[in-house]
């Protein structure tokens, strides 16, 4: 079997039911990949440290045929299912979690095939884009006019390089001009009061947030759209006035932004909502370590779902923060599986306190287990840090050693309390597998609370919370 089945013996923990759960795209899939878990429903099953394969009964003569391949994932399923992954593939991992695949000394024929094809494909895939082709590359072309065969052809690229131009600076002026009229409506909120808001604020939020989707603001748009959640609570007043402020300091900061730091000029513009493009990200100089996959969440709004995978990196302790999105009923990318360890480079999108990054290249899985964490006594240091690079940041992932779960939150080994999120309600399931002993526990900061990710056993196995 070559490279590829060398590759697929590289060492990979059995995964936990939870860890095959965090998968599932949907409770429908859950409870499908569920009843094709049980033993009886397959024949032909086996398992190397990297790949796990198997033939499941359907309602036809011929058997589905469902292979996962453990170091991405990737998964292939003979059946028409347009889920991705599948009930069958899924029903296959959760019988490997549960130690009811046999280990096998070589896969099988179309097992082979397929993994042959997977390491073809690896090997024609292009490079990533180089890191040293800067934009003074592409502004030398420009400033070049050239004559000859293929002059026209170059003048066409600089006309086409002005239009592009000339579109940037109509955003540049539409955005300047919704934040300036942003900064007027703020005035007249403060100096009218908010006494009337519970009242008025819904259809005036939603007026001025169109016109900062017209003004090409959408990052402001968003953060006014969801003004509203505050009116649910009894502060209302004091947090409403903390929105407002936030959002006077970025319209503010917008405007000065020739006088900021570039990493803080850059995060007043991903706030305000001008698009980073995925070609420039990759082509940032990376970061290579052993990632620990912490925790995923998967939130919906207006009919597109939006996954979030939190990364530790093991030896540089930088956080990160992966991001999907898909339509409602179709499939994320379910690559990162929490629980395991990805030896890889990340490269992140520009800011003061780069959090979002891409996964650039991957070198494999380690043998993973808890990660390093943070003590409680140091996390409002580490949040402070965070907010003064980034002041309208409203979550960053932490991961916390030693702490005892209680009803309240999580307690240090200094009697430091960290309390939970009001979502959160009482961590019984923490409790349970913590049964008063010190735990590592990955979570979600907010400035209400955290949010419990995950936590490791006394084996090493995560417990998605």
């Amino acid at each position: 079997m070559s490279e590829r089945l060398a590759s697929v013996r590289s060492v990979i923990e059995r995964w936990s039911r939870d860890q095959v759960l965090a998968l599932v795209p949907d409770a429908a899939s859950q409870r499908a990949a569920a009843g094709v878990s049980a033993p009886g429903k397959w024949s032909g099953a086996g398992a190397l440290p990297g790949v796990v394969w198997g033939e499941c009964k359907g309602s036809g003569a011929t058997p589905y045929r469902a292979c996962v391949d453990l170091g991405e994932p990737a998964y292939r399923c003979s059946c028409p299912s347009r889920k991705f992954p599948c009930k069958h593939a899924l029903g296959l991992l959760l019988l490997w979690s549960a130690d009811g695949v046999p280990q096998a000394d070589e896969p099988t024929a179309w097992v082979a095939e397929w993994l042959d094809q997977r390491r073809a494909r690896a090997e024609k895939k292009p490079a990533p884009p180089d890191a040293g082709a800067s934009a003074d590359t592409a502004d030398d072309a420009e400033a070049v006019v050239p004559s000859g065969p293929g002059a026209g052809e170059a003048r066409g690229g600089g006309a086409a390089a002005a239009a592009r131009r000339s579109t940037a600076e109509q955003r540049e002026s539409r955005v300047a001009a919704g934040l300036s009229e942003l900064e007027r409506w703020l005035r007249d909120q403060i100096a009218q009061g908010v006494a009337q808001t519970p009242q008025t604020g819904l259809a005036e939020w939603d007026g001025l947030a169109r016109r900062l989707v017209d003004a090409q603001a959408p990052g402001a748009a968003g953060v006014v759209a969801r003004l509203s959640r505050v009116l649910a609570r009894e502060e209302w007043p004091g947090l409403l006035l903390q929105e407002y402020a936030l959002l006077h300091l970025l319209a503010v900061a917008h405007r000065r932004a020739e006088a900021l730091p570039g990493g803080l000029r850059d995060t007043v513009r991903s706030r305000v909502g001008f698009p980073v493009s995925r070609e420039s990200v990759l082509a940032s100089p990376p970061v290579r370590d052993h990632w620990d996959v912490v925790g995923s969440r998967d939130e919906e709004q207006d009919r597109l779902v939006a996954r979030r995978v939190w990364l530790a990196g093991r030896g540089t302790g930088r956080m990160a923060l992966v991001l999907s999105f898909a339509p409602v009923g179709q499939a994320l990318d379910a690559s990162l599986v929490p629980g395991t360890t990805i030896d890889a480079d990340l490269t992140f999108y520009p800011g003061s306190s780069p959090l979002r990054a891409l996964v650039a290249e991957r070198y494999g899985r380690v043998a993973a287990g808890p990660p390093p964490g943070t003590k409680v006594a140091g996390i409002p240091a580490l949040i402070a840090e965070v907010l003064a690079g980034d002041p309208w940041a409203d979550s960053w992932p932490v991961v916390l050693a030693d702490v005892v779960p209680s009803a309240e939150g999580l307690v240090g080994d200094e009697g430091d309390l960290l309390p939970l999120h009001p979502s959160a309600g009482a961590p019984w399931r923490l409790m349970a597998v913590s049964g008063g002993h010190p735990l590592t526990v990955a979570a979600e900061w907010t400035p209400r609370g955290l949010r419990p990710l995950a936590t490791w056993d006394d084996e090493g196995q995560v417990v998605r919370l």
